[in-house]
């Protein structure tokens, strides 16, 4: 099985850095090809809604990033988007790499799973309502099977997140992501 690790963190080490390794780690054991794409290390232009690429039938207007992500998304079976919560959402960064979707759109739909791992520094279960949403819609729009989810609330820091069970929710969700 094909999988594509989308992360938005710009933080290196960060507490979803530790979700997206150790899901990884346990994916590359189940014996999946594992890509991934760090959207904040990346030159990733922001779409800006201009239809040149004809959703799919033309290259985007950008030169960027999205040129080597874009059959990576088409290839992968799962897609995993990895990101801390900002103001109750996903980072920008991850953010405009899903905006820019919109050149492989049409070639996605109907055909993956997807898997939404978060981390925030609330405890607090409406902090996270909000993305769920959001993803909720990108799966129904995108026709692809709910994966799951891993919302590692209560995770401030790097500290934080590695005390707790999160990091093996984690490793465990990569080892059984073919089922």
């Amino acid at each position: 099985m094909k999988i594509l690790v989308l992360t938005g963190s710009p933080h290196k080490n960060g507490t979803s850095a530790l979700l997206a390794d150790e899901f990884i780690r346990g994916a590359k054991e189940g014996g999946h090809e594992v890509e991934r794409f760090d959207a904040a290390f990346e030159n990733v232009h922001p779409c800006i809604g201009c239809g040149k690429c004809g959703y799919g039938k033309a290259p985007c207007v950008f030169k960027d990033s999205m040129e080597k992500l874009h059959p990576l998304l088409v290839a992968a079976d799962v897609i995993v988007f990895v990101t801390p919560i900002y103001y109750w959402g996903m980072s920008a960064q991850l953010k405009a790499v899903i905006d820019c979707f919109q050149v492989s759109v049409f070639s996605m739909q109907g055909r993956k799973k997807a898997l939404l791992m978060t981390t925030s520094a609330s405890g607090e279960k409406w902090v996270t309502d909000p993305i769920e949403a959001q993803f909720g819609a990108m799966l129904k729009f995108m026709d692809w099977r709910d994966g799951g989810r891993l919302l590692a609330r209560g995770c401030a820091a790097r500290a934080d997140i590695e005390t707790s069970l999160f990091p093996l929710k984690a490793y465990e969700a990569g080892k059984r992501v073919g089922e």
